[in-house]
């Protein structure tokens, strides 16, 4: 298909047909009012279908949603119109400018799934910014709080700002998925997978007048590898800070505190006599619980995968203890609630369920592995 990279992978259908026994049908609007009693962060919401949640996404059936305190607040971050959410997405066009998928079926109402080239994922050539492809910014010379997401369906990306003349700004990460670090955390690159959120502090004050800060790819090719730009336009005034303290409620968790450890492996596999994207073995099933926990409980999870997976799950925080029976990276500071499995790699994450308690959802967010089989029920009870 012109306008689109194709990623390898087996041959899948969907789920079509499986029904949620506890799930309300109904086509009426209706109205839910919840409490917001979490840390303050960026998150993001979007269309979470059965089978078609990743042409959804990529039609635009997303957005970012802002949950902020005082303590936040008082602590000096740039702010206002320095501040800016990076909505970063990889779309295909046609000829005409309209949106290309390779759904099988294009209404998008009977037959889940994609053309074989693409089931390993669905790649555009077009970054966009916000709904933009490759925006320039007008920016003052001075520190911006940049809240960047990667919305994209499969496409992974390592970020750079980079100078006219080549010099790297340093990414100073403030915060990760779930809210503030504890202390600043400073990269010259920063690798984010679908579903990722980081809070960043790049600095422009010493960027000449008229000189452009490219953000680039380091995983991308060609027009890939591009994202924005930010072109500085004037000086200013900068009373804005970062603090070497960012928050202090980060939950202490211990591995010696974990009532359970389990393993979960995300590999391809065979789904309803076909090849599909499996946790342990199994194929999302709507109407089977796959894991119970108690309200309360402090599990670790030890994740495997054969590809790249990004594993997220639900209402649920959790910090990285290792990564291949090493430490964790840079990156992975904080509190998060998705993680970038790499190809072969093996993680290991520590929570304690104490939201809500219910059924919710984890699953690989690689949205066409999401769509063909990648999902499991977890209860928390």
């Amino acid at each position: 298909m012109p306008g689109m990279d194709s990623m390898a992978g087996p041959n899948m259908g969907g789920m079509a047909g499986m029904h949620d026994p506890r799930a309300v049908v109904t086509r009426l609007t209706r109205e839910y009012t919840f409490q917001t009693d979490q840390r303050p962060t960026m998150l993001w919401y979007h269309d979470h279908r059965m089978d078609f949640t990743a042409p959804a996404i990529w039609r635009g059936l997303a957005g970012l949603h802002f949950v902020r305190d005082d303590a936040e607040e008082a602590l000096g971050l740039p702010a206002g119109p320095h501040e800016l959410p990076l909505m970063i997405a990889d779309r295909a066009f046609d000829g005409d400018g309209n949106l290309r998928y390779p759904a099988l079926d294009p209404t998008l109402r009977e037959r889940p799934g994609v053309r074989e080239p693409y089931l390993a994922g669905v790649l555009g050539d077009v970054i966009l910014v916000n709904g933009a492809p490759w925006p320039v910014h007008e920016a003052d010379a001075t520190r911006y709080r940049l809240r960047v997401l990667n919305a994209s369906n499969a496409r992974h990306y390592e970020l750079e700002a980079v100078t006219d003349d080549g010099r790297r700004l340093e990414l100073v990460q403030i915060g990760a998925d779930q809210g503030l670090l504890t202390s600043p955390v400073t990269h010259r690159s920063l690798p984010i997978a679908p579903a990722e959120r980081y809070d960043l502090i790049v600095d422009f004050a010493q960027v000449p007048i008229g000189g452009h800060v490219r953000l680039r790819n380091r995983l991308g090719s060609g027009r890939t590898r591009e994202v924005m730009a930010f072109r500085v336009v004037r000086k200013t005034d900068d009373d804005s800070r970062i603090p070497p303290l960012l928050a202090r409620d980060l939950p202490s968790l211990d591995r010696s505190d974990a009532v359970r450890v389990r393993d979960f492996a995300f590999r391809a596999g065979h789904m309803h006599g076909r090849h599909g994207w499996l946790i342990d073995g199994q194929p999302f099933d709507p109407a089977r619980t796959d894991v119970t926990v108690r309200l309360g409980d402090i599990e670790v999870w030890r994740l495997i995968a054969d590809v790249h997976h990004p594993v997220h799950l639900h209402l649920v925080g959790f910090q990285v203890l290792s990564r291949g029976g090493r430490q964790p990276l840079a990156h992975d500071a904080g509190l998060k609630d998705t993680i970038s499995l790499r190809p072969g790699e093996s993680a290991e994450i520590i929570t304690r369920f104490d939201g809500y308690r219910g059924r919710y959802l984890f699953h690989c967010h690689n949205a066409e592995h999401e769509d063909m089989g990648m999902m499991a029920n977890l209860e928390i009870s």
